[in-house]
């Protein structure tokens, strides 16, 4: 039986705990995404199934991986821990193929969306799921249109209208009504660029920890080939505690009548 050094072993055993709680962390997080979007109607907004769907895959994928690990290195099994080193390649090439292509994207999101957005306007004729989605946006955070009330035209809904809690400064006068005078899309830009650069940061995170898996079970697979064969050890009992056979004995010869 092979040995490996039992500081790398325990290492590379917490490396794949670690790596477990990462996927269960985007399972977790799939849970509680659907759960709210559930909570809140249900509504089906564009992208979101496969959000979820890539954010369950991540998580199972990760924790199978990491399984195959703890088992490689606990049984000390070479094509377990060959197998767990190509799922490292794999994915460390995969996280850098979103990531850095990503990174350049950046700077471009804000024109991007702004043209997605207005491809929505005028928002009295867009579809009913859209008109709900601003609608929502506009009673949450006090606001009003995508890129101000002109969005609605003729038809302002009452999402645009100001309380009588709210402070003058932040309406303004449109047809004898106050409206918010703040736009929603400033509010939208500002969340989806917080939930990018979260994504990013999950995305070299994994690559980070993708190149170190790599490190530790290629180290693990060079011990496993170059380690010596650990004997098998016999236990034999010193000839000093084996009884042994007297060197004489008294010889009694009966005396003669």
């Amino acid at each position: 039986m092979r040995a490996l050094n039992l500081c790398l072993k325990r290492t590379f055993t917490s490396f794949n705990i670690l790596f477990a709680v990462v996927g269960a962390l985007f399972i977790a997080l799939a849970l509680t995404s659907q759960a709210l979007t559930n909570a809140h109607g249900g509504q089906d907004i564009e992208g979101r199934t496969t959000g979820l769907i890539l954010l369950y895959f991540l998580g199972s994928v990760t924790m199978v991986i990491a399984i195959l690990g703890v088992y490689g290195a606990q049984k000390e099994n070479r094509v377990a821990l060959i197998v767990f080193l190509v799922c490292m390649v794999l994915g460390s090439l995969m996280m850098l193929k979103i990531g850095v292509p990503s990174v350049i994207a950046r700077p471009k999101l804000k024109g991007l969306m702004e043209e997605t957005f207005h491809r929505l306007l005028p928002l009295d004729e867009a579809t009913k799921d859209v008109q709900t989605v601003v609608e929502t946006l506009q009673t949450r955070f006090s606001c009003c249109g995508l890129f101000g009330y002109q969005d609605w035209r003729q038809q302002i809904p009452d999402s645009c209208f100001c309380g009588a809690e709210v402070e003058e400064d932040q309406c303004q006068l449109v047809d004898t009504k106050l409206v918010f005078r703040k736009t929603c899309f400033p509010v939208v830009l500002h969340y989806i660029t917080m939930i990018s650069d979260i994504m990013l940061g999950v995305v070299f995170t994994l690559a980070v920890l993708a190149l170190l898996g790599m490190v530790l079970s290629s180290l693990m697979i060079h011990q496993l080939r170059v380690a010596p064969i650990r004997p098998t050890m016999v236990l034999t009992v010193p000839p000093a505690f084996i009884p042994q056979p007297p060197k004489y004995q008294q010889l009694y010869n009966p005396p003669e009548y």
